[in-house]
């Protein structure tokens, strides 16, 4: 017992450290899991030859995970999904499978491992990838949502190849005999399974049952059960019924020969329409995200140091061919799928990696004898590389993308034939708000945008704007900058608009600089650049949203309208008092003197709103 323990506290003690260490620098979880790992295995030797028993184990998070992600996924939502699954993601698994496979025959590796080696190498880093997208802000892009649906792809096709992967086994667990029945060859117990001993054609036959009993069981009876679970008024019952699901199934699965993770993922889909479903994702998550972090630790722990520091320029060069290799293919299927521009290099470098469920597959084909295992941990050295080199792409994406225009602004600028007094830098959501409302005010306006596809829209819908970047100053000197009484700058790149504001107060001191910005920190970036009104995007829905809930709490319309009001006054004076203190490149909460005052602000906030609220009932 005092092994299980200590073994355990080691786990999650070195989980609970690198894990935030990582994310905070950018690294994503999956990345701090493997170097917890390596620090308590091959680094400091803290665990032993337990891993690789736990590690079994630790591969029930991916069964989870799987079973999540058939959650996610309506039926009708891949149908209307298809084309970009099937083609630009479909593409991009076979293509890549069939690349990596030649080169590793190129080395005289036999066409099942070599297959297996490319199967494996041809996915990406779902975990790392998409992480990194949302904290850049990046996933709403085209060349964003293309990434997404390439990894959408990868973890469906993971569930075929699970099942695939068997039948290139080098040494299969079973055979058949003269009479067609299935004798089991690997083991001389007696087993559980349900199709020892039968046909090939009885094998099919219970194959089929269990997976039509799958779907029936998720069609008709996951309400009985749920409302009977419910009458017990057990929080804990509900997580009992979701861990009993996935396990269930994944054993039945077992019984008849398949994968587990096809029959969760099967489960999974079919529960994707059920009013249970956020029940589920709820009780399950954080058994998945535990076992998951645990696999990850258990591979980092099993990396073979020894073999990576003998061979590292090898093994270096082979992670970074394949990195190579995904990326010219997926630059070919980009310029095909016409992504153009930053996507396309966003598209590109973002899925050139392998992934963690490379892990998976690596561990599946040796238990299942594809992979020899000296092969198998040169596959684990060179996934984990390329993982740990990610962060470096989406840096070299940035170079990349600071130094190149867009596609949308390879077009050749308009010619600006009208001028205005308020020039309107963006035409997205906010800027449209605002040039309706200046323009049905009777004010002329000038629209400047640098994307084509925006600019074409607003015309159909007799919006006049001229093409252009609104960064560039002779785009704004023929807007009619020099006379113009006001700017707008509604850019959605918070870098754009910081340079514009910047350029515009420079060569226009009088000039009134309306600007939309991202949060508080681009608040204050705004304000030094010299904007004069400043509008944060959530700001306004936010106090709106504040003030509906005081008038559902007990406060009548007039008193929460005045306690918006309130709030709406000293926040833009906080503001620009804060951005005084703010200095870039300084974390705020390290800024003492910025600390101490927002905390006097915040005081004398509550006791403004506390004094009219007092005021109020006195009247």
């Amino acid at each position: 017992m005092e092994g299980f323990l200590y073994q355990a506290s080691i786990y999650l003690l070195a989980a609970v450290i690198a894990v935030p260490i990582a994310a905070r620098l950018g690294l994503g979880s999956v990345l701090g899991y493997l170097t917890a790992g390596i620090l308590i295995g091959p680094v400091l030797g803290l665990v032993g030859s337990e891993t690789e028993s736990l590690q079994h184990f630790a591969e029930f998070g991916v069964v989870m995970m799987l079973f999540l992600i058939g959650l996610e996924l309506e039926p009708r939502a891949l149908w209307d999904m298809r084309h970009k699954l099937l083609g630009l993601g479909g593409l991009q698994v076979t293509l890549s499978t069939l690349v990596l496979m030649g080169v590793a025959m190129a080395y005289d590796q036999p066409w099942g491992v070599a297959l297996a080696i490319g199967l494996t190498l041809s996915l990406s880093s779902t975990a790392i990838v998409l992480q990194t997208l949302s904290e850049k802000g990046l996933m709403q892009t085209n060349g964003g949502r293309s990434v997404f649906s390439v990894l959408l792809t990868q973890d469906i096709a993971v569930i075929p190849i699970l099942a695939f992967l068997p039948l290139i086994a080098v040494t299969l667990p079973m055979k058949l005999s003269e009479n067609g029945a299935i004798v089991m060859t690997a083991d001389d117990h007696h087993t559980m399974s349900l199709v020892e001993g039968l046909p090939a054609w009885g094998v099919t036959l219970v194959t089929i049952a269990a997976i039509a009993a799958v779907i029936f069981a998720g069609i008709f009876l996951t309400r009985p059960v749920f409302r009977f679970i419910h009458s017990a008024r057990l929080r804990e019952m509900y997580t009992a019924l979701a861990l009993l699901i996935v396990v269930g199934i994944s054993f039945l699965m077992m019984l008849v020969g398949l994968s587990p993770a096809l029959g969760a993922f099967l489960a999974g889909v079919v529960l994707a329409s059920s009013e249970f479903r956020h029940e589920l994702e709820t009780d399950l998550e954080p058994f998945k995200g535990l076992l998951l972090g645990l696999f990850f630790i258990t591979v980092g722990s099993g990396i073979n140091f020894p073999l990576l520091f003998g061979n590292a320029p090898a093994i270096l060069s082979m992670a970074l061919l394949v990195i190579l290799l995904k990326g010219a293919i997926l630059m070919v299927l980009a310029i095909v799928f016409r992504i153009k521009g930053r996507d396309r290099w966003l598209f590109a470098l973002s899925l050139a990696q392998a992934g963690e469920f490379g892990f998976v597959l690596v561990s599946f084909s040796v238990g299942q004898g594809i992979l020899p295992t000296g092969i198998a941990e040169i596959l684990l050295l060179v996934i984990a590389l390329s993982m740990l080199i990610t962060p470096l792409l989406f840096i070299l994406y940035e170079v990349i993308s600071r130094r190149m225009s867009d596609g949308s602004v390879q077009h050749e600028p308009d010619e600006i034939d009208e001028e205005g007094p308020v020039i309107i830098a963006g035409i997205g959501r906010f800027g449209q708000i605002v040039n309706r409302l200046v323009r049905g005010s009777g004010f002329a306006t000038v629209v400047l945008d640098h994307d084509m596809e925006t600019i074409q829209l607003m015309r159909r819908f007799g919006v006049k704007g001229f093409l252009g970047d609104p960064t560039r100053p002779d785009i704004l000197t023929a807007a009619g900058i020099k006379n113009a009484r006001v700017l707008v700058v509604a850019l959605d790149d918070p870098e754009a608009a910081i340079k514009l504001t910047t350029y515009a107060r420079k060569i226009r001191p009088d000039l009134h600089i309306v600007a939309r910005a991202y949060d508080r920190t681009h608040t204050y970036r705004l304000y030094q650049a010299g904007a004069n009104d400043i509008v944060r995007e959530m700001f306004d829905s936010s106090l709106r949203a504040g003030r509906y809930v005081l008038e559902n709490v007990g406060l009548s319309e007039y008193e929460a309208a005045e306690a918006e009001r309130v709030f709406y006054h000293h926040d833009r004076d906080t503001v620009r008092q804060l951005a005084a203190l703010w200095k870039p490149g300084m974390k705020i909460d390290q800024n003492k003197e910025y600390v101490e005052r927002a905390k006097e602000l915040q005081r004398d906030l509550e006791t403004a709103l506390l004094s009219r609220e007092t005021e109020q009932k006195r009247a």
